[in-house]
């Protein structure tokens, strides 16, 4: 990947986004970003029920003026903590019936990489503020960085990547290199099985020999899976001090429902540390 000439950051309406803002703006100073683009989106009110269910057009008008000023809320936070710190921001929101990922991941044809917190709670029928995290990284189309939402600076002293021999990897390795590229310490890791250990080494001492061949001093680790490989690797993450892992977002969209891998999972549900997914 180039360097990135343009972020994009997806705000919470409703949600206190301060951190993640200033998380966007020293990854913008990092990078030498001077373009960035906020973005939000939300649903009104739906009914679900048979045709003839009623509901109060003063139900439907307070929800949408709701709607309204969070967004507008957002939009202001976005210009008022990011000003003075880029050149150059553009804000961008809707309100639609349709899925928020879709819009957002539509969007991202402007952006060379998405900054967003992690999947939110709550239920998952309530689809109104909530955005599913997992669709928009297997939909962007464009690596996404996933931030905890207290985080507002990144981590670059130790970073973890997680490998398997695929393209997801590959991918996510590459549209990283800018990042790696700022990091102290870089060390690249596969969890394989007993008898295949000794081929993970030789595969990630290639990947170690190619960052090192666009200037990023990295270590290789490989080790023998004792089953749980995302807790596995996130031991191995919270022992190196990573506060960035690096990996390949491994699934399928199906129906509005996803499928993904159980590290995938975790780094995008239950993130200790800030995540770079690329699919």
């Amino acid at each position: 990947m180039m360097a990135p000439a343009s972020l994009m950051v997806r705000l919470t309406p409703n949600v206190a986004n301060d951190a993640l803002l200033l998380f966007t703006a020293d990854l913008a100073a990092r990078l030498k970003v001077t373009r960035v683009i906020g973005i939000a989106a939300s649903q009104p009110l739906q009914v679900y029920g048979s045709l003839d269910t009623y509901v109060p057009q003063d139900l439907i008008d307070r929800d949408r003026a709701q709607i309204e000023r969070e967004l507008k809320a957002a939009k202001n936070r976005f210009r008022a903590v990011l000003q003075g710190k880029v050149t150059d921001l553009e804000w961008r929101s809707t309100v639609t019936y349709g899925s928020l990922a879709d819009y957002i991941a539509q969007q991202m044809r402007a952006a060379d990489l998405l900054v967003t917190m992690p999947e939110e709670g709550g239920s998952l029928f309530d689809t109104s503020r909530r955005v599913g995290v997992a669709d928009l990284v297997l939909r962007a189309g464009r690596p996404v960085l996933v931030v905890g939402a207290a985080v507002d600076k990144l981590d670059l002293r130790s970073v973890v990547v997680g490998w398997k021999d695929t393209r997801e990897a590959r991918r996510a390795l590459e549209d990283a290199l800018p990042l790696l590229k700022l990091a102290d310490r870089v060390t690249v890791v596969e969890i394989a099985s007993g008898e295949d250990v000794p081929g993970a080494r030789a595969r990630i001492e290639d990947v170690a020999d190619w960052l090192a061949r666009h200037g990023v001093a990295a270590s290789a680790r490989a080790v023998a899976s004792l089953g749980d490989d995302a807790a596995q690797l996130s031991s191995i993450a919270e022992e190196l001090g990573a506060g960035l892992m690096v990996g390949g977002a491994y699934g399928h969209t199906r129906l509005r429902e996803w499928v993904m891998g159980g590290v995938t999972r975790d780094l995008l549900l239950r993130p200790a540390r800030t995540s770079f997914l690329s699919h």
